[in-house]
């Protein structure tokens, strides 16, 4: 299992997600802030139905539009470590694509083993498009339903997972943290046990694709006014070289700043 020490530096992290594509960085959250992400995110998941399909599962609770109904993970998708890496993956300008909040319950089955770039029809080999943080606020055990990866599968080309294919699962203890590519094969694992297993998402992707979630409309702008102006650019008010993203010629930062809706007299 391919694990780094709490101080780890973005050459650590890039070396390993180059080798095996994924890096585990364990209790990289301290007990008190793993208490109050966890309590927060519990309110949100008490109004969340379960999935609708095989892929999301039937047992499993996804909170979406993370970041219109949550602050727990502000400082998370701007931890200098993580802004590091996507930095030298992809160079500068790139957002957040789906960070989600994943609730794998009782009974849960295991999710097929996919590549999350695999939305983007660009063929392999390809620089990275898609790279994920994914944040355990539960012990991610073998029985629970932890990230099953296959290391080195990043390096595939048209090799897919078969029944020969040999996965490990990221067992982790409860604040810590995988780094993996979104070239890399993985998937949910099956709960087999009486208790739910929370983790986090917040995915990033190159600054010249469409993320999966429209941000700019999934996030009110009365929220994304108040957040920190790097979160902003991050949730789709940034501009990739000198054009891409551009509002009416200007950045968007400053269509936010200025934008003022009103609905029945009410600011938006």
């Amino acid at each position: 299992m391919n694990r780094l020490p709490r101080d780890a530096t973005v050459d650590q992290v890039c070396e390993a997600l180059d080798r095996d594509g994924y890096a585990i960085i364990e209790h990289y959250l301290d007990e008190d802030d793993l208490r109050r992400k966890k309590e927060d995110l519990e309110r949100v998941l008490r109004a969340i139905p379960g999935g609708r399909n095989d892929f999301e599962g039937f047992e499993t609770q996804r909170i979406y539009s993370f970041f219109a109904k949550t602050r727990a993970f502000d400082a998370q998708a701007l931890d200098p470590l993580v802004l590091g890496t996507m930095e030298r993956l992809f160079g500068p300008g790139f957002q957040l694509s789906a960070p989600t909040g994943i609730r794998i319950g009782p009974g849960e089955t295991a999710q097929n083993l996919h590549p999350d770039d695999i939305i983007y029809p660009i063929a392999r080999p390809h620089p990275e498009l898609v790279v994920n943080t994914m944040w355990a606020l539960d012990d991610f055990t073998e029985e629970n339903g932890a990230t099953h990866i296959v290391p080195g599968s990043h390096k595939w080309v048209d090799q897919r997972p078969d029944a020969s294919t040999k996965s490990i699962q990221a067992v982790m203890p409860s604040g810590s943290v995988m780094f993996f590519l979104g070239s890399a094969f993985h998937g949910g694992g099956a709960n087999t046990t009486d208790k739910p297993r929370l983790g986090v998402i917040i995915e990033y992707c190159a600054g010249w694709l469409r993320p999966q979630e429209n941000h700019v409309i999934g996030v009110p702008k009365a929220i994304m006014r108040e957040l920190p102006l790097r979160l902003q650019e991050l949730l789709g008010y940034g501009i990739f070289g000198p054009f891409v993203g551009n509002v009416d010629g200007r950045h968007p930062r400053k269509y936010l700043e200025d934008a003022r809706e009103v609905s029945d007299g009410v600011v938006v």
